[in-house]
């Protein structure tokens, strides 16, 4: 009796990985030889295989897809070359300065509220603020790794002090469902299908009266109203930094302002 062997699934090459992201992108193939002045017909060699790309194209090329850092080190290893992005632990000592100015950033934006986020919502850093929120929510839900999304959701997490919760978890939708988009990540598309079956039947999202959403979190006696901002490390050229983003939230109201005063 012959023995039965079993192979692995064959690594995509990198024509196949080239359309891919120009279909996921919805771009033709006129459309990205406009965006990066390579001809149509060089285009739909390198995507079939018959021309082989060097790694100056590459990049040019992911620039125009927007490619993620970690999937542009995968096109060029696809293709034969070595990465040319690190992608480091945050714990990395050549990343120190780097975090060591975005968590001065924190602390400068004390007294109100702000954390550190990965590109999958996960904490990395909160300022002193950020704890009087988190009162009254369960002990595993805080325990590293802490998935704001999550916490937000969960009926023993934050869920039943947000006040238009509704509203909150379409705004935070509309957020990971982007960056789902953006990344092809399977864990931000799980995470976008956990809001999504928060929200109310059919998706809708509810109406909002101010000119921006806001978060409407119940602390002691009242209501605080925050609104938030994002700010992202736009010359990243490390996987670990790239999706990192600082979570501010400032008060929307004069009640949550007093509340706040430092």
């Amino acid at each position: 009796m012959s023995a039965v062997t079993s192979t692995a699934p064959e690594a995509p090459g990198v024509g196949a990985l080239l359309r891919l992201w120009r279909e996921r992108r919805r771009f033709s193939q006129q459309e990205l030889s406009n965006r990066s002045s390579v001809s149509t017909r060089h285009l739909s060699r390198l995507e079939t295989g018959r021309a082989h790309p060097t790694p100056e194209m590459l990049l040019r090329l992911s620039d125009h897809l927007d490619v993620p850092i970690r999937e542009r080190d995968r096109l060029l290893l696809a293709a034969g070359f070595a990465p040319r992005h690190p992608d480091r632990s945050l714990d990395d000592a050549d990343l120190a300065v780097v975090l060591d100015g975005v968590r001065r950033l924190l602390d400068a934006h004390l007294p109100h509220p702000a954390l550190l986020l990965d590109d999958r919502w996960d904490v990395v850093d909160a300022n002193a603020a950020v704890d009087a929120l988190l009162v009254g929510c369960a002990p595993r839900l805080l325990e590293p790794p802490v998935n704001v999304v999550r916490l937000c959701l969960d009926a023993e997490g934050l869920a039943p002090r947000i006040r238009n919760l509704a509203q909150w978890a379409a705004h935070l939708h509309d957020q990971v469902r982007h960056r789902a988009d953006r990344t092809h990540d399977a864990f931000l598309d799980g995470l976008a299908a956990e809001i999504a079956a928060a929200l109310p039947a059919g998706g809708h999202h509810p109406s909002t009266s101010g000119p921006v959403v806001t978060l409407d979190l119940a602390i002691g006696a009242g209501t605080a109203r925050f609104f938030s901002t994002t700010a992202r490390l736009t010359t990243a050229t490390d996987a670990a930094l790239e999706g990192l983003h600082l979570e501010t939230f400032l008060p929307a109201d004069e009640w949550t302002r007093q509340q706040y005063r430092g």
